[in-house]
């Protein structure tokens, strides 16, 4: 168990979600990708699970700011982002 670790769910505009997933795995995170649609965004949207090291959530959350479009309509978000503390990580 290692307290360090953290879970980043970033949720993105399906446009955005090839480009960011090859992004974040050429910088060496883990990641899955879930389609999803409704919610924050109210359009299709990709859901990324991030498994991040505390020490480099502050890189992963600046690789999906400078890795979103710009949104067309400026009521609309380019990305909503959660980072959760992760009590217990196992590899099975």
């Amino acid at each position: 168990m290692n307290s360090d670790q953290r879970l980043i769910i970033a949720i993105l505009r399906d446009a955005d979600s090839e480009g960011m997933l090859k992004v974040l795995l050429r910088e060496n995170f883990r990641v899955t990708q879930i389609a999803s649609t409704g919610g924050f965004m109210r359009r299709g949207t990709s859901t990324f699970l991030i498994g991040v090291e505390k020490d480099r959530v502050e890189i992963a959350i600046k690789l999906v700011r400078e890795h979103s479009a710009p949104a067309i309509d400026p009521s609309l978000k380019r990305a909503t982002i959660f980072v959760l503390k992760v009590d217990q990580f196992d590899q099975i």
